[in-house]
């Protein structure tokens, strides 16, 4: 217990921190795997192409290595200056993105496709069609995957730590440096993780229930 309560302030900024990279990728994760989803399943070829090629990319690309370009490759040609914050909320939010795409599109192929020839008879346009008809009813289908998602977003932000972002990992080793047993130190750390991705996991919960009973 010494760990924890000699050192409360920097477990809370760890914590704070862990819990805002999480956020704020997950928040772009989810825009960005919307969005390709939409371009995968979409009648246009160069959409589709762009969808599948992210998609693959992203999927088949180390975590740790988009981490790397995002740090040290993304400020010399893009935006010099970025935070590291920003640029691993970058790294994660992009990453994620290919799986939340896939499981949207898993989502939409479960929607009859009378549902979307319906809607373009009385000439909806695509758009139209996915945002208002499709995606409403496939999000039931959509939320067990995406909670499982999310949980590991969650654990692979650990990653930031080693790329100067202020989380839980980071704040390990200036504690590891001062002195006390890592097993401690990882012990306090492992188990707020587990508030986090439990937190998660009660909320998609009640996104089930909720959707169950409208359904």
């Amino acid at each position: 217990m010494n760990v924890l309560l000699d050192y409360l302030p920097e477990f809370r900024d760890g914590f704070l921190g862990t819990l805002a990279i999480t956020a704020s990728s997950a928040l772009l994760a989810l825009v960005l795997g919307v969005l390709i989803a939409g371009f995968r399943v979409s009648p246009i070829p160069p959409l589709r192409a762009f969808g599948t090629a992210w998609v693959t990319l992203l999927r088949n690309t180390p975590l740790t290595l988009l981490f790397l370009i995002a740090v040290f490759v993304v400020p010399q040609i893009l935006v010099p200056g970025m935070s590291p914050f920003v640029l691993a909320t970058l790294a994660l939010g992009f990453y994620t993105s290919s799986f939340v795409c896939e499981a949207v599109r898993s989502g939409i192929n479960t929607v009859p496709l009378g549902q979307a020839e319906a809607a373009r008879s009385i000439g909806m346009t695509f758009s139209q069609t996915l945002r208002l008809v499709v995606l409403p009813q496939a999000t039931r289908t959509v939320l067990p995957p995406m909670s499982s998602i999310f949980i590991a977003l969650t654990k692979n932000s650990a990653i930031a730590g080693a790329f100067s972002v202020a989380d839980l990992f980071g704040h390990s080793k200036l504690l590891s440096d001062k002195g006390y047993a890592i097993a401690w130190i990882f012990l306090w750390i492992a188990l707020a993780y587990l508030v986090i991705t439990f937190s998660i996991s009660g909320l998609f919960r009640l996104l089930e229930r909720r959707l169950g009973v409208a359904r």
